[in-house]
């Protein structure tokens, strides 16, 4: 049994609860198991790690966290929510290839005003995203790192600046639960430990789980919880 909980010095703003509960939680692919079984607790607020190695085992899993794929056996509860539906609503994703990744022809300002249409009313007519916008929807996740500007097209972002915006644009509505795959896609450590006390600070206000495959940099303000071979399966083709 893997038991995840958030880090003893996550700084909360509320009283912890359990957050996410998963019971025996498996997934069988058509060439097999995918992963599980999975046994997890993770409280509410701060950033749970989960390590392990990379493939669609574990992404698997996390999609399966998030309400994203529904599991073949096994119990989820998320915020008392069981059902892949009702989780999908309380939950964002960022950093899964092929779901949220940035297409490299547009710009920040077109990415930002896309966002932002498809979170307001059918009713509300949005004007192109402005230096307001751009600080409403990335101030918060970019923290100290300055914002990119406007007009700058997503393929002449850095590694920090591109997974930082898609958690930005993945987090616009605050969701209860914010799941990121690949810390590893930021390959220079000193920018992917500013990323994980990016994830520290938003902790604060919503439960955040992780995935790496390597230990996370010297330093870094959150604990690693090891995921076992047997239960995330890396070469398990067909499972997304």
């Amino acid at each position: 049994m893997i038991i995840v909980v958030a880090p003893e010095h996550a700084q909360l703003d509320y009283a912890p609860e359990l957050a996410l509960t998963a019971t025996d939680l498996a997934l069988d692919g058509p060439w097999g198991p995918v992963f599980g079984p999975v046994n997890l607790e993770i409280r509410a607020g701060g950033v749970t790690i989960l390590e392990g190695s990379a493939g669609s085992g574990r992404t698997s899993l996390l999609l399966t966290l998030s309400g994203r794929m529904k599991a073949s056996s096994g119990s989820l509860s998320v915020f008392g929510r069981t059902r892949p539906r009702e989780i999908f609503e309380i939950a964002g994703v960022a950093g899964f290839e092929d779901i949220d990744e940035l297409a490299e022809s547009v710009t920040v300002r077109d990415l930002i005003t896309e966002q932002i249409r498809w979170d307001a009313p059918w009713y509300k007519l949005i004007g192109r995203a402005g230096d307001r916008e751009l600080e409403a929807v990335c101030a918060p996740v970019f923290g100290d790192h300055p914002l990119p500007a406007l007009g700058r097209y997503v393929s002449d972002l850095g590694e920090l600046e591109a997974t930082l915006l898609r958690i930005a644009v993945a987090n616009t509505k605050k969701p209860a639960l914010l799941v990121v795959d690949d810390l590893e896609q930021v390959r220079r450590d000193s920018e992917r430990a500013y990323l994980v006390e990016r994830l520290v600070e938003m902790g604060s206000y919503q439960t955040i789980i992780a995935s790496t495959v390597n230990p996370l940099p010297d330093g870094s303000p959150i604990d690693a919880v090891a995921l076992l071979q047997e239960v995330t399966n890396p070469d398990q083709e067909g499972a997304r």
